[in-house]
Formats: structure tokens, C-alpha cells, sequence
């Protein structure tokens, strides 16, 4: 742990009058060495970081043909039930939402690109989540984390960093497309980038202060600025701050075609959804919770079997409402760099989500270069990683650069991790090390290369 994560941990404990109430015995505050105002700041933050989603997925799904109304309600109340079960069951500081990548392959992919309705689309997602279920049920989801090769477990919250950052640069506008170079630096005259730029500065301040709720204040003081700046619309009217209908959702509610995505033969699509939802969360939720502290030295990660559970009821929940499948979002670790340690985080993120629905255009005013500043900063904090990992053994060294430069480069975490897995087997084989290997390594790494000859990606 970075002496910055041990000044944080200090400061947080801090024990309130009521450590034997209700809040101490259900989240553990005190073992966790936190305390109700630090979860709660850390849930604000969170929050703040991953509300996009709420406007971003209903837009997606509308693409697909799923009415935008449904959608919203739909994407909202997935992320309420999913993360209260892993606030109140799991006690774990992570917020559960609609996958990004997922979305997009659900609408452009499934829906538009193989001709299916959005309806058997949504059976294929319930399918997944149900074989979600039995993996865990039947521990093979477990004996898959505890397959991950050490290295490659440092090298997942590393690859995850750099990702975080590489998403705040591109919402900064700091990093934009280039025909020539695939990627360029952006205008820095334009006032998005510039103000970004002043947003990173005023985080990082606060960061090397350690100022507690700093993260979200330099939401906020970013926000205004964008708004002075004439990049985020100033609200003004009531109807710009709370919504006095609430969306519908019976237009997508167990709409699910089951038996139309088993009769299409969609075997591959299943597949890989099952892939990209299963590695893509296990990696998020590996370098997550090894950041809050709850990994111990042999790479245990604690109550990941509950976790895994609500990750699989979760993404049958979330089909059956009419959205996506679900995944912890690499932006928790916003929350858990503000000292975010136990469920009470997750807990208010899913209060938020739910109070979102009659405040969601509200959170519309809050622009990207307002939360782009903090994913950059977090991205930063989570490089600490690297010094875990051993670069005198080169089997470790390949697989994990490949790990943690394709994760951003690729866009894809399941992606980053499937190179990992295929090439750290393969070089393990060919120097003969093959008592280094863990037998669910070679499952993993199969699975990944079916996974690219079906043509995932």
C-alpha cells in the first residue's frame, strides 16, 4: 500500500459515537477503518464519475429500437438492484451499471449489424447471466480469479489505471482521433481542454493536501468554471433541476426473447457476451478491490463468491428490466481514492441513481471536462501497482506490458487481459515452466482464443 493510501486509511478512522448502530454493524465500519462521512463523501464522488451512464446508455439502447423512455428507467433501476445488492450483501465499495463496450456491442453489433430485435437481444444477456450463475454456483468463477497469476493481478489494476485516464483524457478533449497518428494531442485553445486542464491542476491539489471530499469538490468548482466558460449550460428554469414525471418502464419489462435467441442459434453471440461480461468484470473487480484493501497478500480477494453471485442475479435482473448486461465500473475507484472502503459507498451511490430519476436533468449540466479531470488523476494513483510487479523474468514481463498497454489501447479490458493470459501461457510452455502454470490458465486462454477466432473482440 502507497503511503499516500496509509495517510488516507489513518485519517478515515476516525470512530464515531455510535459505532454499535445499525450503519457499524451491517457495513463493518470500524474493521474497514472508516466512517460514515467518508463513505458517504466517497459515494458522492463515485457517483459523479459513473452518472453519465444515465444519459449515455438509454441513447445507445434508442439506437437499438428500445424505447428511450424504457430505457432510462430500465438502465436506472438495474444499477439501483445491483448496487444495493453488493452495498447490503456483498459490503463491497463498488457501483453496478450498465456495461459500456457491452451497450454498444448490444445495439450496433446484435442488434443492427445481425439483423436480431432488441427483444432477442435481451434474451441472449438473461442467457449469459443465467450461465453467469452456474460458473459461480458451481465455483468456476472463483477457481478463475484464484488462477490469476500473481503478476498478472498487478498488472490488471495497472492496465485499469491507465485506461481510467486514457477515457478522462479523450473526455477532456486532450486526446482526440487522428487520421494519420490514430491519436493527437487536442486544442489546447479550445476552453474544454483548457479548462480540464485547470480541473487537473485544482485535483491534484487537493490530492497532495488529502483534503477530505476533495475529488468531489473539484467536480463542482470544474463545473462552474465550465459553466462561466459557456460549456455547460447554466440552469435556470425548475424543470432544469428536477423531472415531475417519472420514465415508464413497462415498455421493455420482461420483453426478453428467451426461446427466440435459442432458436436464432445465437451461440457465438452468447459466447461472447458470457467472455467479454466475464473477464471484463473479474478484471474491474480484481484491481478494484485491490485498491480498497480487500486483497491480502496471497491475492485473496474477500467475499468474491458473493460478489460473483450479484454480478450473475444482477445481469438477469438488468435483461429482464430491459437494459444491458451489467459491470463494475473502473470509475469506483474515484469513490475508493476518497477512502470509499465498504458497501455504505456503494449504498449511496444506488440512493443517488434511484433520487436520479427525478433529477436526471440536473446531471446533465455536469460536463465531462468536470469529470474528466478526476478519472485522470485516479488513473494516475493506480500506477502505484507496478512497483508489485518483478521485471527480472521476461514469461512475466511480456504478458504483462501486453496486460496493461492493450487495456487503453485496445479500449477493452477483457481484450488486454486475454493477451495476457494467451501469451503468458505460450511463453510459460515454451521455456519448459509448465509447473508455473495453474490449470485453469490454460482453460482461460483457450477460452479466450475461441473467443477471437468467433470474431470478438
Amino acid at each position: 500500500m502507497s503511503k499516500q493510501a496509509e495517510e488516507i486509511e489513518k485519517n478515515d478512522h476516525m470512530p464515531g459515537p455510535n459505532q454499535n448502530g445499525i450503519l457499524e454493524k451491517v457495513f463493518k465500519l470500524s474493521e474497514r477503518k472508516t466512517n460514515v462521512k467518508t463513505e458517504i463523501l466517497a459515494g458522492l464522488t463515485s457517483f459523479l464519475a459513473m452518472s453519465y451512464i444515465i444519459i449515455v446508455n438509454p441513447m445507445i439502447l434508442s439506437d437499438a429500437g428500445i424505447p428511450h423512455e424504457a430505457a432510462l428507467a430500465a438502465t436506472i433501476f438495474a444499477s439501483v438492484f445491483c448496487t444495493f445488492l453488493f452495498a447490503l450483501w456483498v459490503n463491497y465499495p463498488v457501483a453496478i451499471a450498465p456495461g459500456m463496450g457491452l451497450n454498444a456491442f448490444f445495439a450496433y453489433t446484435v442488434v443492427i449489424g445481425e439483423g436480431l430485435s432488441w427483444q432477442t437481444a435481451l434474451g441472449a444477456v438473461f442467457i449469459s447471466g443465467l450461465v453467469f450463475l452456474i460458473l459461480t454456483v458451481t465455483g468456476v468463477r472463483q477457481k478463475i480469479v484464484d488462477g490469476v497469476p500473481t503478476p498478472l493481478k498487478s498488472a490488471i489494476a495497472v492496465g485499469i489505471g491507465l485506461f481510467i485516464a486514457f477515457i478522462g483524457f479523450q473526455n477532456a478533449g486532450l486526446v482526440v482521433s487522428n487520421e494519420s497518428n490514430v491519436v493527437a494531442l487536442g486544442d489546447l485553445t479550445q476552453a474544454g481542454p483548457f479548462i480540464a486542464i485547470i480541473g487537473i491542476v485544482i485535483t491534484g491539489f487537493f490530492i497532495a493536501k488529502n483534503i477530505k471530499g476533495g475529488l468531489l469538490i473539484s467536480i463542482g468548482i470544474t463545473t462552474v468554471i465550465a459553466m462561466v466558460f459557456g460549456i455547460s449550460a447554466v440552469p435556470t428554469s425548475p424543470s432544469d433541476f428536477i423531472s415531475f414525471s417519472f420514465p415508464s418502464i413497462g415498455d421493455t419489462f420482461l420483453q426478453m426473447n428467451i426461446m427466440g435467441a435459442i432458436g436464432y442459434g445465437v451461440i457465438s453471440i452468447i459466447f461472447s457476451f458470457t467472455i467479454v461480461e466475464l473477464f471484463d468484470n473479474l478484471a474491474t473487480l480484481i484491481g478494484l478491490t485491490k485498491k480498497a484493501g480487500l486483497m491480502d497478500e496471497k491475492g485473496k480477494i474477500q467475499d468474491l463468491d458473493k460478489a460473483l453471485q450479484a454480478d450473475a442475479v444482477g445481469t438477469m435482473a438488468s435483461a429482464s428490466f430491459g437494459s444491458t448486461a451489467l459491470n463494475a465500473y473502473v470509475e469506483n475507484a474515484t469513490g475508493i481514492s476518497e477512502g470509499g472502503r465498504t458497501g455504505l459507498t456503494s449504498l449511496t451511490v444506488g440512493i443517488l441513481f434511484l433520487v436520479s430519476l427525478l433529477f436526471a436533468p440536473l446531471i446533465g449540466f455536469i460536463p465531462s471536462v468536470a469529470t474528466a479531470p478526476i478519472l485522470i488523476i485516479v488513473g494516475a494513483l493506480m500506477l502505484t501497482e507496478i512497483t508489485n510487479i518483478k521485471f527480472d523474468d521476461f514469461t512475466n514481463v511480456i504478458p504483462v506490458f501486453l496486460t496493461i498497454f492493450l487495456m487503453p489501447l485496445t479500449y477493452s479490458i477483457a481484450t488486454g487481459l486475454a493477451f495476457g493470459f494467451i501469451s503468458y501461457t505460450a511463453l510459460k510452455m515454451m521455456t519448459g515452466r509448465f509447473k508455473e502454470i495453474h490449470w485453469i490458465v490454460y482453460f482461460i486462454s483457450i477460452a479466450f482464443i475461441i473467443h477471437f477466432m468467433l470474431g470478438g473482440h
